[in-house]
């Protein structure tokens, strides 16, 4: 994989990612701008507009998956914040031979963000930015690599350059 340097929307852009949308944008458009087809899957990334920490909300507005409340303490959030990097999340869409596009899991995630109980329990800590509606989105279609692979080695180099994963990567 090519170096990328995560300190801006440009690097990303120069890596391969399009797009660069608003969550609300994408909302209010029914995710129009976001490919369909079945095979068009890959990576997405989340990006702040800023790398100061942000207003966190007190309780996530992310749906209850299973049950479980998707918020977690200010403390938690402040403390996973990673300020040199406008980068807040990293995610996977798509495996190659199955339905599910880029589109499909962009709008999960969207769904569970507006408080839906959808399967996306990843990223949830985006949740809870007071700003979230703000974030841009953008994408990188991966034919060719299976999409989770290429999240994977994202997110090494991420913490490679950092010392941590981006905001809201989480483990479990």
């Amino acid at each position: 994989m090519t170096p990328i340097d995560f300190r801006s929307l440009d690097s990303l852009r120069a890596w391969g990612f399009t797009g660069s949308y608003s969550i609300r944008e994408l909302r209010e458009s029914q995710l129009a701008s976001v490919p369909r087809q079945t095979g068009d899957i890959g990576v997405y990334a989340l990006v702040s507009s800023s790398t100061v920490s942000p207003d966190f909300l007190a309780s996530s507005t992310g749906g209850r998956f299973k049950g479980r409340d998707p918020s977690v303490a200010q403390s938690v959030l402040r403390g996973r914040w990673v300020a040199s990097s406008p980068v807040v999340y990293l995610g996977k869409a798509g495996t190659p031979g199955k339905t599910q596009t880029l589109r499909s899991r962009l709008k999960q995630y969207l769904d569970f963000g507006a408080g839906l109980p959808v399967g996306h329990w990843g990223g949830r800590l985006v949740w809870h930015l007071a700003d979230s509606e703000r974030l841009l989105v953008c994408w990188k279609l991966t034919p060719e690599e299976a999409p989770r692979v290429v999240e994977a080695k994202l997110i090494t180099e991420f913490e490679r350059q950092f010392g941590a994963k981006p905001f809201a990567n989480l483990i479990a």
